[in-house]
């Protein structure tokens, strides 16, 4: 089984709950667990939000991509803005990470785009929600056309009433 879907939303913060729940409702129609489905949102809501606040050159209006593909037991998820990026926002760069790529307590800890919000801040801590909440992260900037996408992936766990459940 498949499932595709793309929308292209106003930067605006009233477009956050409509992908959230686009999202919600394609993973219940799917027969995704809702606990898989529950962490997957809330990654999805921090993405947008990290869009709309930051995906823009002149910080307001504009729009972003979010898409999203279910294939067989995964899903991965991408929201894509028109923002200055992260190499122009002056933060580091970061590939990617899966969790199966455990390092040790004495290895340094990956770089992200952003470092961490001090504990009482009220913003900062999207992109290490999504880390924490999914099993592969991607961040890159869009070369030439400015932005950057954020993608993730996670495996799903189906229902056991699920009509739709990959074989």
């Amino acid at each position: 089984m498949s499932i595709w879907w793309s929308l292209h939303l106003p930067r605006e913060a009233a477009s956050v709950p409509l992908a959230r729940r686009l999202l919600l409702g394609t993973m219940e129609t799917a027969g995704v667990d809702p606990e898989i489905s529950y962490d997957l949102s809330v990654a999805l809501s921090e993405a947008c939000a990290n869009a709309v606040e930051h995906g823009g050159s002149d910080g307001m209006g504009g729009d972003y991509r979010v898409t999203a593909f279910i294939d067989g037991d995964t899903c991965r998820i991408e929201v894509t803005d028109s923002g200055p990026g992260f190499a122009r926002r002056g933060t580091v760069r970061r590939e990617s990470r899966t969790r199966s790529e455990r390092r040790p307590a004495s290895a340094p800890r990956p770089q992200h785009p952003q470092s961490p919000a001090p504990a009482h801040a009220e913003h900062g801590r999207g992109l290490f929600l999504i880390e924490a909440l999914t099993d592969h992260v991607r961040y890159r900037d869009r070369p030439g056309r400015g932005g950057v996408v954020v993608s993730f992936d996670k495996i799903l766990k189906w229902r056991e009433d699920s009509l739709l459940r990959a074989s």
